[in-house]
């Protein structure tokens, strides 16, 4: 194996660690040791590839450009693609929202969620909108969209959790895209 498979392949196994325990654990309960625990490698090796704990845990979460939401496509149906987008298991938002709500308050991380909020939410989607009032409708669907997450993921409300997604993406994706493209 070549040295850039071998860091490559080793900063993917930190990666998937750090991810797995900020998910469980939060920001505050999780260490740079507890991670390369994780991923048995050398702490050291944890800083080489991501500089600090700060910076893996907005790599790892998808506080990066790589990690903007999918706004693309036929504007007249994005409310629903993107609450389906949120609803994926296979996106794993639900365990970023958590980690990312849990660790709010750390330093740097709350600066820079509020930082990648406005890049990866609320500004492609201004983009996308028309209008003198594009960026207040962009601030209020992200605002929509995080009152479900708020609603499934911290407060547990067990109506929801147990409705069919395809039933939220409908209803719920109706509400976003009234902000998204108004009847008025």
């Amino acid at each position: 194996m070549s040295t850039g498979s071998r860091r490559k392949n080793s900063r993917d196994v930190i990666a998937s660690a750090a991810r797995r325990l900020f998910t469980e654990r939060g920001y505050a309960g999780t260490t740079v040791r507890d991670i390369a625990g994780e991923a048995s490698v050398d702490p050291s090796l944890v800083i080489r590839h991501f500089v600090s704990k700060e910076q893996l845990f907005l790599d790892v979460l998808g506080l990066t450009a790589d990690h903007a939401l999918p706004t693309d496509g036929p504007l007249e149906t994005l409310g629903p693609r993107l609450i389906r987008h949120m609803l994926d298991p296979e996106e794993d938002v639900r365990g970023a929202f958590l980690a990312l709500v849990r660790a709010s308050d750390a330093a740097g991380v709350g600066s820079r969620l509020r930082q990648a909020h406005d890049e990866l939410f609320v500004a492609p989607l201004a983009d996308r909108l028309e209008g003198e009032d594009a960026a207040l409708r962009a601030r209020l669907a992200a605002a929509l969209v995080g009152g479900l997450l708020y609603s499934l993921w911290i407060v547990g409300d067990e109506d929801l959790r147990s409705t069919e997604p395809e039933v939220l993406v409908d209803r719920y994706g109706a509400l976003l895209q009234e902000l998204l493209t108004p009847t008025r």
